[in-house]
């Protein structure tokens, strides 16, 4: 089950948010600088800008994969900026799940390994990790691919399995960094298709992307540029979308 939050709570609330990166040619680059950002649970965000935004830096401040340099990170009405490395890892296996652009499954392990090994970690019994990767493989179109290796998958298929590993423990919050930046237009769709399935059921979706018509898929769009947000827009109907889309590729070009 899904963490139960405090009534009202966010799922996420940052507040003055900085991380700064040291060169090694001795400057210092700002990659996210004060941001603030609320999402509501179940809400699907889509945070977009140009190369070096600092979008991919924001997810992994989120993900407790880096740290900041200042500000504070509440996931689930919880602050957990000042977690240990080893709570940062509870948490990413019991309610957190992230999917990255380069998939980074272990190549070695089946396609059943790699999604089963996350729920054995945060503790589940091998009953119930099992029943619940079934039931995923069969939803994403897998079934019958559970002794395949990563290298054996085509892109959209090691992407799917990347979302069923995400998806094992029903994480209260989902990270997917760039899900569609390695994939092509077919395996594209069918990622974006499964995350608008999730987010219906009120999965809640922080999504990082560089591409315009990706971030338009999601119900709001932050926009990020030099670590700062500069636009910050929701839309909940159908003709508001396609506004959307013509608002980010705009502001993109």
């Amino acid at each position: 089950m899904k963490q139960a939050q405090p009534a009202g709570a966010a799922a996420v609330a940052v507040e003055r948010l900085l991380k700064t990166y040291q060169q090694d040619s001795g400057g210092a680059v700002r990659a996210v600088r004060g941001v603030d950002l609320s999402i509501r649970p179940g809400e699907f965000v889509a945070v977009t800008g140009p190369s070096g935004a600092g979008k991919s830096t924001l997810l992994h401040l989120l993900g407790g994969l880096v740290r900041p340099d200042s500000g504070t990170i509440t996931l689930d009405g919880r602050r957990v900026d000042g977690l240990s490395e080893a709570r940062w890892a509870v948490l990413r296996r019991r309610h957190i799940g992230i999917v990255f652009q380069l998939f980074n499954l272990i190549s070695t392990l089946t396609v059943a390994d790699n999604i089963e090994l996350q729920g054995l970690l945060a503790g589940r019994s091998p009953r119930q990790v099992r029943a619940a990767r079934e039931e995923l493989l069969a939803e994403l179109g897998l079934e019958g691919r559970e002794e395949s290796t990563p290298a054996d998958l085509s892109g959209g298929e090691r992407q799917r399995v990347a979302l069923a590993r995400a998806l094992i423990n029903q994480p209260s919050l989902l990270l997917a960094d760039e899900p569609t930046g390695s994939l092509d237009s077919k395996g594209t769709r069918e990622v974006l298709r499964l995350l608008a399935r999730y987010h219906r059921r009120g999965q809640t979706i922080l999504l990082v992307t560089h591409d315009a018509s990706v971030a338009a898929t999601a119900d709001r769009v932050i926009t990020l540029f030099d670590g700062e947000v500069v636009d910050d827009a929701s839309f909940e109907d159908s003709p508001a979308h396609t506004a959307a889309a013509a608002h980010v590729v705009k502001l993109m070009g």
